[in-house]
């Protein structure tokens, strides 16, 4: 079993390294102490399990654990937190594996043996309860084993085809797979949903013009993109603009 250990502290990534050394078929690939690092040490070692610190700088363990989902083949991931009844109760609710710090050799043992993929709305359901921040400040694209993070700033838009959402960034584009009524509800409010297959930040609508034939369309401020938008959310769209309630 590869195992990468994700922790700002050093002493408690020495403490859980120590631990698994105890244990057979245990082998520690790697350790990282920020989010952005154990995303790299993921698409590199692909390791089968991330013992991943709740409270962490930066991206918090519930954001890096959701950006780890979109791998192709995610690990399954155990949370390791001091003691919060909030976080306790939420990982109990949605039987989500965790430990209490300082990890007991017994009961990592037993999570390891029960460790399982954790989907991205029962990662919610745990933020939500365990009152952790959970919306994203960068969406994860996956560039073949990697994961790239796009900051939500650089966004100008998301547009769904099918099974995937490219994501229209500062940087160019990328493919993500995630459904866009999600990424509404996320997001909102400062990203407007202008049809049934886009998604706008607001800040990036530099017009909304109505063509010969009636039909609106936005234009994209930074890249000059032109949108179509629905009638379904027309009226919505003009009340946001006009600063209508």
């Amino acid at each position: 079993m590869k195992l990468l250990i994700v922790d700002d502290e050093p002493p408690a990534r020495e403490r859980l390294r120590r631990l698994l050394a105890e244990m057979e078929d245990c082998q520690v690939v790697a350790e990282a102490g920020t989010g952005e690092e154990a995303l790299s040490r993921c698409g590199e070692l692909r390791p089968d399990v991330v013992l991943l610190d709740v409270r962490m700088p930066g991206l918090s363990g519930i954001q890096i654990a959701r950006h780890i989902d979109t791998l192709e083949d995610p690990p399954a991931v155990i949370f390791t937190t001091a003691y919060d009844q909030y976080a306790v109760e939420a990982f109990e609710t949605e039987a989500v594996g965790y430990l209490l710090k300082p990890v007991r050799k017994e009961k990592l043992a037993h999570a390891l043996r029960h460790a399982a993929r954790i989907s991205p709305s029962r990662l919610v359901k745990v933020a939500e309860t365990a009152r952790i921040e959970h919306r994203r400040d960068q969406i994860c694209a996956r560039l073949g084993e990697q994961l790239r993070l796009i900051p939500i700033g650089d966004i100008y838009y998301f547009n769904a085809d099918q099974k995937y959402v490219t994501v229209k960034h500062r940087g160019g584009e990328s493919l993500i797979d995630e459904s866009l009524k999600a990424l509404a509800e996320e997001f909102a409010p400062d990203f407007v949903r202008i049809h049934r297959n886009a998604l706008i930040a607001e800040k990036q609508i530099s017009a909304v013009e109505r063509t010969d034939s009636g039909q609106y369309v936005v234009r994209v401020r930074e890249c000059g993109d032109v949108l179509e938008v629905s009638r379904r959310h027309a009226s919505e769209l003009l009340r946001r603009i006009r600063g209508e309630a």
